[in-house]
């Protein structure tokens, strides 16, 4: 997902990330912002967990690779285990926005695919490291633990949604469904992505969420 979902950075999709292929001496020859950024701490740690594996590195690999001390790197995230994620919660709230502006003439199913798929949206040059952040994501265990919370907050997103359409509470059955379901969905064409080179992204969230709509039964329905 645009951060995760689960990827993945709001920086990630504006700014361009140091080639994985890359050396750390090429990526520095590229120049280095005056200030530090969250886009910038994210690539550079990016960088990092593919060279050395992200278990093997530290806070202050990280903090050294960007020129900053220790203290100023929890500034930007509470762990390292946040990197990876990028500024999430900015990510979510855009996903919330684009789905306050969905027409209520729009299905609610339709809403939910549409803004999903949104949230996934990234610029061609930046997939092959979106695809690197949810190798870590999906594939390290100290990761997909740490994911619980992220994930929570991205399903609820879509629960309230679905529940300001049905006329429910968000906590109740239906809204809380139909966020898990379309987290299910998204995670599956993720795991399919990392396995197939030359697959698209958005291609694959979209015919899993067909599949999701076969299983309602009542494709553009909103109960």
């Amino acid at each position: 997902m645009r951060t995760i979902l689960m990827t993945l950075s709001a920086e990630g999709k504006a700014g361009t990330m140091a080639s994985a292929g890359s050396s750390p001496s090429a990526a520095s020859r590229l120049g280095r912002q005056p200030s530090t950024s969250v886009a910038e701490l994210s690539h550079a740690a990016l960088q990092l967990f593919i060279e050395r594996g992200f278990d093997q590195t530290t806070v202050d690999d990280i903090a050294a690779a960007v020129g900053i001390g220790r203290r100023t790197f929890f500034r930007y995230f509470p762990s390292k285990n946040d990197v990876p994620w990028g500024d999430f919660d900015s990510l979510i709230e855009d996903m919330r926005g684009y789905l306050a502006e969905q027409s209520d003439d729009i299905p609610l199913l339709e809403a939910i695919r549409s803004a999903v798929l949104h949230f996934n949206r990234f610029p061609p040059d930046e997939l092959p490291y979106h695809r690197e952040r949810m190798a870590l994501l999906l594939n390290v265990p100290s990761l997909v633990a740490h994911s619980t919370l992220r994930y929570a907050a991205w399903r609820q997103a879509i629960a309230e949604f679905a529940a300001e359409r049905l006329g429910v509470g968000s906590d109740e059955l239906a809204p809380q469904a139909i966020g898990w379901a379309f987290l299910a969905v998204s995670l599956t064409a993720y795991e399919q992505w990392l396995r197939q080179d030359d697959a698209e992204l958005s291609q694959l969230l979209d015919r899993a969420f067909l599949v999701l709509d076969r299983v309602f039964q009542h494709p553009g329905s909103d109960r």
